[in-house]
């Protein structure tokens, strides 16, 4: 009889530990359907107005697509706060989950997702040249490895132009970026090209800082003279817009920024796209991947209208008539 019992007990304990892997295994993974639940993260490298656009863009294309499928029903957002360090960390964090697609917003974001994987679908956005930031040459605007994404590229043209329109009269123009952001390095080198090739008499000096805390010493210790700043889509620079106005607004001093953000927190005049437009291309691209189509084959996006805006405010502080053409910021 005693032996009957623990051989009783034995298959008890046999099925209560099938039972409970079997609830294991599908509780957190499925869907009510029973299909695999996605992982998507995004790391987005500090906050600021056209990141933080671009984040929600591309989670409320994805979460709209594909809520009921996604673990959570959400997209996961960590932000790294502006560290290089914070973005690995989270990369490789999600890379250890077994995420199923992970976006890096603005460069050195992208980049640690890239170095994190090269299995896991990659996308990025806010991001100005794929092509120098991968070290690639894109074929058809593809990268051919498990990265795509959407681009806030303007061509420096077009700020050449808003800039010469805003001060016509200019002959000294400061160009001025954080040296740690290669998309910065390339977009003020295309608007040097672009400025010599426009109007060669205008003498364009340009200078970097290393961070936040030297970037309005650097601004302030080179505006003797000048006629107006260009300022890229840097994210160290948009973050900390107010040393940029703080010397440039009581000189009366016009800055030319890269993106709407920038302009509305401190700037004058910009070329702006909607960041939250490209953010949602990218989430489309990311339901398009989820969906089965290739990471490697997708052309880079880009939004193809952007639109000459200005800051009512600075405008009348610094005391200039905007040309006709360009719309006021929140109008």
């Amino acid at each position: 009889m005693k032996k009957l019992l623990v051989i009783l007990l034995a298959i008890c304990c046999a099925f209560s530990l099938v039972a409970c892997g079997s609830k294991e295994e599908n509780q957190p993974n499925t869907t009510d359907n029973g299909e695999k639940t996605l992982k998507v993260g995004v790391i987005q490298l500090l906050e600021h107005d056209a990141l933080d656009a671009a984040t929600q863009g591309f989670c409320d294309a994805v979460e709209a697509a594909l809520g009921d499928k996604l673990e959570g029903g959400k997209v996961v957002v960590q932000n790294a706060q502006g560290e290089q360090d914070i973005c690995k960390t989270i990369a490789n964090g999600y890379v250890s989950d077994e995420y199923d697609l992970i976006m890096g917003n603005a460069t050195p974001a992208l980049l640690s997702a890239k170095n994190a994987t090269d299995t896991i679908p990659v996308l990025g956005t806010s991001v100005t040249d794929y092509a120098s930031a991968l070290e690639l040459d894109l074929v058809d605007g593809a990268t051919g490895i498990n990265v795509s994404g959407t681009s806030d590229g303007v061509p420096a043209q077009a700020y050449v132009d808003c800039l010469l329109e805003v001060v016509p009269e200019a002959k000294k123009v400061l160009v001025v970026y954080c040296s740690a952001e290669p998309n910065s390095v390339v977009q003020s080198d295309n608007f040097v090209a672009a400025m010599n090739a426009t109007n060669p008499a205008v003498e364009v000096v340009v200078k970097t800082f290393d961070d936040s805390n030297d970037m309005r010493s650097v601004i302030a210790g080179n505006v003797d003279g000048v006629d107006a700043l260009y300022i890229p889509t840097d994210n160290t620079a948009a973050a900390n817009m107010t040393n940029v106005s703080g010397v440039c607004e009581p000189l009366n001093i016009p800055v030319i920024c890269g993106e709407e953000g920038m302009c509305n927190a401190g700037g004058t005049a910009t070329v702006s796209i909607s960041y939250y437009n490209i953010g949602k291309v990218c989430g489309e691209m990311a339901v398009a991947i989820l969906n089965g189509a290739d990471v490697s084959k997708m052309a880079v996006g880009y939004d193809n209208e952007p639109v000459k805006k200005y800051n009512a405010a600075n405008v009348a502080a610094i005391g200039i008539t905007m040309p006709e053409g360009y719309v006021a910021i929140g109008e």
